[in-house]
C-alpha cells in the first residue's frame, strides 16, 4: 500500500498550520525534507521522514485504522460525565488519539471505524461521498412488500427526506423480521426513525459494513488493525465515489 501522502498534509496534520498556509510554507523554501529543501507542492513522503520548518523538527503523525464491533450500551464519543462505557475504550492504548467514523447511537451494535486519517473518515460518512453502509435490523411485526417499497421511495423525517439503496428480508423470528438495509447517507437514528414511520419498531440493529469492510468475524467487544489492503480498498472507494461526483452534472443538491 501507497503510504506516502502530500507534504503540506503532513504539515498540516502535525499541527504546523492550515493546509493553505503550510503550501505557503513550502514554496517560500521554509520547509526540508531529510535535510532538503523541498519546494514542489507535489512532493510526497512517509512518517519515516525528517521535516522540518525554519530548520526546527516536526513530530508526524501516523495514521491508524482499528476495526471495533461496538456492543450495545457503548458510546461513540471520546468523553462522557457520566462515566458510561466508551467505543474508543475498546482500541489498545496508543499514542495517537482516534475517533469513531460515523456514529452507532448507544442501543446499536456493530462495525466502528476509529481513526486519526480525518480526510478518510470525512469522505466515507459525508453524505454527497454516498458511500454505502450496511445494516442487519431486527423489527417487530411482518413488513408488508409496501413497506419495503416504501423504504427504497423513502419517507420525510423531522430534518429532511431519507430512503434506503437497497432492502432485503432475511428471515422471521417469532413476532418478529430481520432485514438488510442499505444506506448512503448518515442521519442520526435513521433506521430506527424510517422504520418507526412504517409503524415497525426495530428491536436490534446491527452494523456489518462501511463500504466494502465487513465485520465478519470479529467477536463483540474486540477490536483489531485494519490490514494495509483494508485501508488501500477504502481510498479506492472514496475516490471512485469522488470521481463520480466531479463528473456529474451540476444542479442543486437536496440536503440529506
Amino acid at each position: 500500500m501507497d503510504t506516502m501522502e502530500r507534504l503540506q498534509k503532513v504539515l498540516a496534520h502535525a499541527g504546523v498550520g492550515s493546509r493553505r498556509h503550510c503550501e505557503d510554507l513550502i514554496t517560500a523554501g521554509r520547509v526540508s525534507v531529510n535535510g532538503r529543501v523541498v519546494r514542489e507542492l507535489g512532493t510526497r513522503v512517509d512518517a519515516e521522514q525528517k521535516i522540518s520548518v525554519d530548520g526546527q523538527m516536526i513530530r508526524a503523525e501516523r495514521h491508524v485504522y482499528w476495526l471495533v464491533n461496538k456492543p450495545r450500551g457503548y458510546l461513540c464519543t471520546n468523553r462522557d460525565p457520566a462515566g458510561r462505557p466508551l467505543a474508543i475504550d475498546l482500541v489498545p492504548k496508543a499514542t495517537q488519539r482516534v475517533y469513531t467514523v460515523g456514529r452507532l447511537d448507544e442501543s446499536s451494535e456493530g462495525l466502528l471505524l476509529l481513526t486519526n486519517d480525518g480526510d478518510l473518515a470525512n469522505r466515507l460518512m459525508h453524505p454527497r461521498f454516498g458511500i454505502e453502509k450496511t445494516y442487519l435490523a431486527q423489527v417487530f411485526g411482518q413488513p408488508t412488500p409496501e413497506d419495503m417499497q416504501q423504504l427504497l421511495k423513502g419517507v420525510w423525517l423531522s430534518d429532511g427526506h431519507v430512503k434506503a439503496q437497497r432492502v432485503k428480508r432475511l428471515r422471521t423470528q417469532g413476532e418478529s423480521t430481520w432485514l438488510r438495509i442499505v444506506l448512503s447517507e448518515g442521519k442520526n437514528r435513521e433506521i430506527r426513525r424510517m422504520l418507526a414511520r412504517l409503524n415497525h419498531k426495530v428491536l436490534r440493529l446491527r452494523r456489518v459494513a462501511i463500504g466494502p469492510i465487513k465485520i465478519e468475524n470479529l467477536a463483540s467487544g474486540k477490536a483489531r488493525r485494519l490490514r494495509g489492503d483494508e485501508v488501500q480498498l477504502l481510498r479506492d472507494t472514496v475516490e471512485r465515489a469522488s470521481k463520480r461526483k466531479a463528473s456529474a452534472p451540476t444542479e442543486d443538491e437536496e440536503d440529506e
